[in-house]
């Protein structure tokens, strides 16, 4: 049974991919949906229409888009920027979407596509209705290959010309075993390739590492108009994981969700310092979390860690302040670094001695008085 669950499995994962692809037919050119990607991050906001997505873009940012009572107000992608901490978030307001959206419905398919491209994806839920839409959207974006708040199964997986299946295992297998590895690669046409699981995984999570498009993004669920639901159905929600409840309607717990954010989008700043001057904490260097010394010097000019010498650093990311650290020393939030560069190289002279310069000189001159007394 085990292995026949696992067949249908991959079966059901090929055909729907096959069901998603875009006919070959060339259709009329429709209008771009996508918006130029800026900032230091991009947050994608997906939700049913009338749940107040366009609402809260008007709040957290500059830019206003329109908000009615009625449903399918906004029918493009309105972007904004959110400036926190000293960074700039890019946040899309993207049209409703509705149920079978990864069919093709109410252009689902265009705002699944942009939301691919984010960091993050915040799901903007109406807390007055339960729980149906959060399942209606996460099996959406699971039918088009966005896997939300989970990792990248730890598997190898290589195919190759032939030489068979070679398959191994680090840990204790309970959901896969080799024969149900061999059999859902059959049905992927493959017959020769490396596996090595790292960890125990479930066969669709192998599934997923054989297609190879799958999208792993964090998702905040954010419950709006929770001033319409009763103190038990708020605490109730605001105690999921993931989850964070708001009012746009009342302007509610709008810090704590870009506190949150934050966290999510795994931003740090770091601050530069010039020899003998204070550092600038006016302009901060926005990275990721795991950034190094080496990420830095490449933000900041594309030559500096071919000069590098070394760098100090203030900060929760050394054992003293300041620390003389190398380009693998990993930054964390808030550190100043002061890059040292390597003295400029001296240009390569001539440095054939004078007395040499006179010998080949008086040479010169009497090969060349021989030969023009001699025409």
């Amino acid at each position: 049974t085990e292995y026949h669950l696992g067949l249908l499995k991959a079966k059901l994962a090929k055909y729907r991919a096959q069901l998603l692809e875009p006919s070959k037919s060339a259709g009329a050119k429709g209008e771009g949906f996508d918006v130029m990607k800026s900032g230091d991050a991009r947050v994608a906001l997906i939700g049913f229409p009338s749940v107040g997505k366009s609402t809260f873009l008007s709040l957290m940012t500059s830019t206003e888009s329109e908000a009615a009572s009625y449903e399918f107000t906004t029918l493009t992608c309105i972007p904004g920027v959110i400036e926190y901490k000293g960074a700039n978030i890019q946040l899309l307001d993207l049209p409703g979407i509705i149920e079978g959206a990864a069919q093709g419905k109410g252009r689902g398919r265009q705002v699944i596509a942009v939301a691919r491209t984010a960091d993050v994806v915040i799901m903007m839920l109406d807390a007055t209705k339960g729980d149906v839409q959060r399942e209606l959207l996460e099996k959406e974006l699971e039918s088009v290959g966005i896997r939300l708040n989970r990792t990248k199964p730890n598997i190898y997986f290589k195919p190759k010309k032939g030489g068979g299946l070679s398959y191994n295992s680090t840990v204790p297998l309970t959901q896969c075993s080799e024969k149900l590895v061999q059999l859902i690669l059959h049905e992927y046409k493959i017959f020769n390739a490396e596996v090595l699981f790292r960890e125990d995984c479930t066969p669709d999570e192998f599934i997923d590492v054989i297609v190879g498009n799958r999208v792993y993004m964090p998702c905040l669920y954010v419950y709006n108009k929770v001033d319409q639901i009763s103190m038990e159905e708020v605490d109730r929600l605001a105690r999921r994981p993931h989850s964070v409840v708001i009012s746009c309607g009342m302007k509610l717990n709008l810090d704590y969700l870009l506190e949150t954010l934050w966290e999510y989008l795994a931003l740090i700043c770091i601050y530069t310092k010039k020899r003998g001057e204070r550092p600038d904490f006016n302009d901060a260097i926005i990275m990721r979390r795991g950034a190094s010394v080496e990420h830095v010097c490449h933000r900041i000019h594309r030559t500096l860690a071919s000069q590098f010498k070394y760098a100090l650093v203030w900060g929760t990311s050394t054992k003293y302040s300041p620390q003389r650290v190398g380009l693998t020393h990993i930054m964390e939030h808030e550190d100043v670094i002061q890059i040292v560069k390597n003295p400029p190289q001296p240009r390569h002279t001539s440095t054939i001695p004078a007395a040499l310069l006179l010998v080949l000189h008086g040479r010169l001159a009497t090969f060349l008085s021989k030969n023009m007394g001699s025409h």
